[in-house]
């Protein structure tokens, strides 16, 4: 890449300050968003005086609408930024039956509502300029939807979703638009006690998984699966469910409904 500026959001710590680690020493300008204060302004500095990069901070929650509406105006307004990081997210899912609407509504907010709000903050500059970079962090989860929890699975299934769609939208555009699923990653979203009652080989340092996935960006993948040995895979998923296509939307109902 060249020298580029990154805005990242859930950037205090896990994936996001990661991604902000090892982005600064790729020499790229940082915008860091999350809703500790103190926590970005102390990785502010750290990596301001490791790489020298510019770092600014913007302390928000953007589960609250007017938070998030700042950050939009920051993407919108300035030229500088080129790429966009939508890391922030929550899990905590209980099963649905038992689920506080209350919960479920902080979930959808922040893994969908914000993610396509910050996007369409950017995109519109970036397809005009012709380049840049829209990452957005989804969940291996959304492709195996009856294997956790309701929501959260289907809202990561959006974020895949609206990634594959905006790549073919501004791919031709000259911005490029990347899906990262990763497995169970050890960051603070999980408990100990939950990783510990997870098997040790599916559980990926958080640090692996932010280098795969920025190896992914660079070979120009759309969709980035860090612990899927063989792309080739899910290429072939791709394919089934392309192959499913001519015959989605036809004018009469399947012999088999008749």
């Amino acid at each position: 890449m060249t020298k580029q500026s990154f805005l990242i959001t859930g950037a205090s710590d896990g994936i996001g300050a990661v991604y902000a680690d090892r982005l600064a020493r790729r020499g790229h300008d940082l915008i860091l968003v999350a809703r500790r204060a103190d926590k970005l302004c102390a990785l502010a500095d750290q990596l301001r005086s490791d790489t020298g990069v510019s770092v600014d901070v913007i302390a928000a929650d953007l589960a609250n609408p007017d938070d998030l509406a700042r950050v939009e105006t920051r993407l919108r307004d300035d030229d500088a930024i080129t790429g966009l990081i939508n890391n922030a997210g929550i899990a905590g899912e209980t099963s649905f039956v038992e689920a506080d609407p209350a919960q479920l509504t902080a979930l959808i907010n922040l893994n969908i509502l914000a993610v396509t709000r910050l996007a369409a903050a950017i995109a519109p500059r970036l397809a005009v300029n012709g380049s840049g970079a829209i990452i957005n962090i989804g969940s291996v989860t959304a492709l195996i939807p009856d294997g956790f929890t309701a929501t959260y699975p289907a809202s990561k299934a959006y974020v895949l979703a609206f990634s594959e769609a905006l790549q073919a939208e501004l791919g031709a555009k000259g911005v490029r638009v990347q899906a990262v699923l990763p497995g169970a990653t050890r960051t603070p979203i999980w408990t100990e006690e939950q990783l510990a009652s997870l098997p040790a080989e599916i559980v990926m340092d958080v640090k692996h998984m932010v280098d795969a996935a920025l190896a992914g960006f660079d070979k120009g993948e759309t969709v980035t699966i860090p612990a899927l040995p063989d792309m080739a895979d899910y290429d072939a998923y791709i394919e089934a469910r392309s192959a499913l296509r001519p015959n989605l939307s036809l004018a009469r109902p399947a012999p088999r409904y008749l």
